[in-house]
């Protein structure tokens, strides 16, 4: 069973009413959880600001001990925004179980704060997510990383073994057409189109109300990656339906906390491949073919660990550089400043 949300670590602050959120039961409650993310989140939340005032919009961010002023630039700049601060980072799940618990919209928009929402777009799948009825539970959308390209996460299958096996051996990649081989990130379909899936990302989520009755928050057992898997397939398994809205689009950067901590980050994604597979498909499988399973995650994990230590070596070395480096208008040759520094 899932564990249930983080107490009393934190401190919540819900600023005045603006008259959008006036409204008892807002359309929509969108749940941000912030790890060192400051100017992305400003930029998230401003993205979500500008939506259109018929949207009643309900903003709860969960500020997981950030050091870089995350929660201060949302209290200063967002003061309608409902903010929680947690004196420990207490991982991304039950973070969000936090800002559940207190929620009050119809439906829960999970997402990060490294994407930029397009006018509009809340609006256009909450029409999608109520003309298709009561069985339609989750719908996520198209995201598109900063270069243009598909984040291949916002539309996947449940990684049994053998999908998982064509992933680790990147099959997919070489044959992206294949059905079996292109399984897992669905490759072989319309990226524009629109169908249900087994699990959308938890980078941009929406959930009806009553699946978060039905089945609770999501499992804390995952710190970070997993979880939302885990609440896709919990919905699944009590006969709701997750949808992908390809002709719906949002911008994500992706792996903007992940990259402060590689390595840290690269076990817990490696920890949660476990944690799934031992909680939903470990028991249909024999013990053999299970332990197969966990010597290639753990294979996976010790040949990937080298190049996360790379990226967390470099990570340090340029913030020492940083750090040593002097105030740009110090750097101005004799003291005098030159012209790109008196251009404020």
């Amino acid at each position: 069973m899932p564990r249930s949300p983080a107490r009393p670590i934190a401190s919540a602050d819900r600023a005045a009413a603006a008259p959008r959120s006036a409204v008892l039961t807002p359309d929509l409650s969108v749940i941000l959880v912030s790890y060192n993310t400051r100017d992305r989140l400003a930029r998230c939340l401003r993205s979500l600001v500008d939506q259109p005032r018929s949207l009643s919009l309900e903003i709860v961010v969960v500020d997981n001990a950030s050091t870089d002023g995350s929660a201060d630039l949302v209290a200063r700049r967002f003061p309608r925004v409902t903010l929680v601060r947690n004196d420990r980072n207490v991982g991304y799940a039950a973070a969000n179980n936090q800002a559940l618990a207190i929620s009050r919209g119809r439906r829960l928009l999970l997402l990060n704060p490294d994407t930029v929402v397009p006018h509009g777009v809340p609006s256009a799948l909450l029409r999608d997510i109520e003309e298709c009825g009561e069985g339609v539970g989750i719908v996520g959308c198209r995201l598109l990383r900063l270069d243009g390209t598909l984040d291949l996460a916002c539309r996947r299958s449940f990684p049994t073994p053998l999908t998982a096996l064509w992933r680790f051996l990147r099959l997919a990649r070489v044959f992206p057409r294949s059905r079996s081989f292109g399984r897992y990130n669905l490759t072989y379909l319309d990226p524009r189109g629109t169908y249900e899936v087994d699990s959308v990302v938890g980078a941009f989520m929406l959930v009806k109300r009553e699946v978060y009755e039905r089945i609770g928050g999501l499992d804390e057992s995952f710190f970070m990656y997993g979880e939302d898997l885990d609440w896709c397939f919990r919905a699944r398994s009590s006969g709701f339906v997750v949808r992908y809205v390809g002709s719906v689009t949002v911008v994500h950067e992706k792996g903007a906390s992940s990259r402060l901590a590689a390595l840290r980050m690269n076990y817990h994604f490696h920890r949660a491949m476990v944690l799934f597979h031992r909680k939903h498909l470990g028991p249909r499988y024999a013990g053999v073919l299970n332990a197969l399973v966990y010597a290639g995650i753990a294979a996976r994990f010790l040949a990937l660990t080298p190049v996360a230590a790379g990226v967390a070596a470099c990570r340090a070395m340029g913030l020492r550089r940083a750090r040593r480096r002097p105030p740009r208008e110090a750097r101005c040759a004799g003291g005098v400043a030159s012209p790109a520094s008196t251009t404020l």
